[in-house]
């Protein structure tokens, strides 16, 4: 609503003056709600500053019947919103739009998402569950404001850990032990691998060649890797649907084996490969280390892929834009690709973001599979499932449907836990104070909307509200905040950053809160009753709207 007005004030001004102005908030506001800078009219008009800004003042104040009162402090005409219109309309569109609140009319423009992307034939880690949530909630936001999305899941089914696989597979896997447990099992020869390679180099040159021969279509081998794929997508949906996360496309590296020949041609058509120590390579004018195209064996490597399903997608999606959801230390990979997009001579370089994260910590150090230190992510959803259920019982012995709320709970816990963060900064993982009922937890945020929910039960309200209430400075602050989550959507969408939302929440929340313990909600006077049924019903239609766009389900009772 606040950028309704805005654009509002921008509208009339610009037609008036013919110049478009920059509305503003001031930081102080005890200055006004809204600030406009008279400068540039002043410059068009040629008349004294504080003529120009009393005619500024009084225009608006006849033309925009949300504006109050107007403060001129120096070249600023400083406005005053009215409480009581700007809350009564504020809402009256949220209870009468629903979770459609915030919502953009679709645009036409289509996002590329690629995130989870987890290596087969290794357990489903919680060092994958970053990616997986973040790209998750990305993918949310970009509908909720209007683009289509195609949700990727780039699963890493090729490469030299593969025939690193197929080597510890032959010399020491058990058949019956692997068809009973084939994720465990083939995890565990993945360090052994590991492990012996550190005695005998040789078995890493025995890995790349084992790739090769699959590069190749050796059908034993090929059959082999077809066989690890589907047991390890089999664990991974298992993670998908727990987390509520889904997909459009499951291609990963292998799809693309057979669609690098042409990136490759095209990069030698152009001259923009040399041959180096007989492998081929791109090198850059600037100080980038150079990308290795092909290895000396012709073998191909990551970026080659990469830039083979680039091509694919912009060709199959016609993208505008393509989000890349990878650890921070994929940096380099990212503005190498992006760099050969443009010595190519293609125009959409600038459309590929690589929207980078930090690790988890256990005890301040990166987990790792090649050493066996890898968490799995199934077995953390379980276990904060399970602490989520000790809390209710705490707090809630009679709940009925326990087990069903519990999941959702523990689930919200490891979400909200990630998202609340910057995801540029590396996180420590402490699962049990991510579960807890107080501070800045998920369950915190699902107690909140329960409350509402428990306030709200069999109740009825209409829509005649006591607008006086609105100038006591909790009321209009809800108010402020509730009109300033469009704002929070589009600023989370223009940086990539979830976190943005999982902030606003926990203040919205924290806000509510305050309210609950100054004023008594179910009043006895029936207006005030309504106005705080519809204030708190608005708080959590925006409550449980944010928290689906982080991926977390609300729950009614807890």
């Amino acid at each position: 609503m606040i950028n309704e007005i805005k654009e509002k004030i921008k509208k009339i001004l610009e037609n008036k003056y013919g110049i478009n102005l920059n509305v503003e908030e001031p930081k102080d506001l005890k200055m006004g709600d809204l600030a406009v800078p008279v400068f540039p009219i002043v410059k068009i008009k040629r008349c004294p500053l504080p003529e120009v800004a009393k005619e500024v003042g009084n225009y608006i104040i006849d033309n925009v019947k949300e504006v109050k009162k107007v403060n001129i402090i120096g070249g600023f005409v400083n406005l005053v919103l009215s409480k009581e219109e700007m809350s009564k309309e504020i809402l009256i569109k949220i209870l009468n739009d629903g979770s459609n609140y915030g919502t953009n009319k679709i645009n036409g423009e289509v996002v590329c998402l690629d995130y989870s992307s987890p290596n087969i034939a290794k357990s489903f880690s919680i060092g994958h569950l970053r990616s997986t949530i973040i790209g998750n909630s990305l993918k949310l936001i970009y509908q909720k404001l209007g683009y289509k999305t195609i949700a990727i899941n780039y699963l890493g089914d090729w490469g030299t850990q593969f025939g690193k696989m197929i080597v510890a597979y032959l010399k020491w896997g058990d058949k019956e032990k692997i068809a009973k447990d084939p994720i465990n099992e083939m995890t565990n020869l993945y360090v052994k691998f590991h492990e012996e390679a550190k005695l005998n180099p040789e078995l890493d040159e025995e890995a790349r060649q084992a790739f090769r021969k699959c590069e190749l279509g050796d059908k034993e081998y090929l059959a082999l890797w077809s066989y690890i794929r589907e047991e390890s997508l089999k664990e991974s949906k298992q993670i998908y649907d727990l987390l509520g996360v889904t997909f459009d496309s499951y291609n990963g590296e292998a799809f693309y084996n057979d669609k690098m020949d042409g990136i490759v041609n095209e990069l030698e058509e152009k001259k923009l490969t040399e041959i180096d120590n007989k492998a081929l390579i791109v090198r850059f004018k600037n100080n980038m280390p150079p990308a290795l195209i092909k290895r000396s064996d012709g073998g191909s490597l990551y970026i080659t892929r990469d830039l083979a399903a680039l091509f694919y997608r912009k060709n199959e999606y016609k993208f505008n834009k393509i989000l890349y959801v990878v650890g921070n230390e994929q940096k380099l990979h990212f503005e190498q690709i992006k760099e050969i997009v443009r010595m190519l001579g293609y125009d959409f370089a600038d459309n590929i973001y690589h929207i980078g994260f930090g690790l988890y910590l256990t005890n301040g150090k990166k987990m790792s599979t090649r050493q066996g230190g890898v968490v799995k992510l199934y077995d953390v959803l379980m276990k904060a499932i399970d602490l989520a259920k000790l809390e209710i019982d705490n707090k809630n012995k009679e709940l009925e449907n326990k087990e069903e709320v519990a999941k959702k709970v523990g689930i919200a816990s490891v979400l909200f836990n990630d998202l609340k963060n910057q995801r540029e900064l590396d996180i420590e993982f402490d699962l049990n104070s991510c579960v807890k009922f107080e501070g800045n937890t998920g369950p915190y945020l699902l107690y909140s909307g329960v409350r509402i929910a428990s306030i709200l039960k069999n109740k009825e309200y209409n829509l005649e509200f006591n607008l006086d209430l609105f100038n006591k400075d909790i009321y209009y602050e809800i108010v402020r905040l509730l009109a300033n989550f469009p704002t929070i959507l589009n600023k989370a969408m223009e940086d990539n950053a979830p976190s943005h939302i999982a902030k606003y929440l926990l203040n919205l929340c924290a806000t509510f809160n305050k309210f609950y313990a100054q004023e008594k909600i179910n009043a006895e006077d029936e207006l005030v009753r309504n106005t705080n049924f519809a204030l708190i019903n608005a708080i959590r239609i925006v409550l449980n709207e944010g928290l689906r766009l982080l991926g977390i389900s609300y729950v009614d009772e807890m």
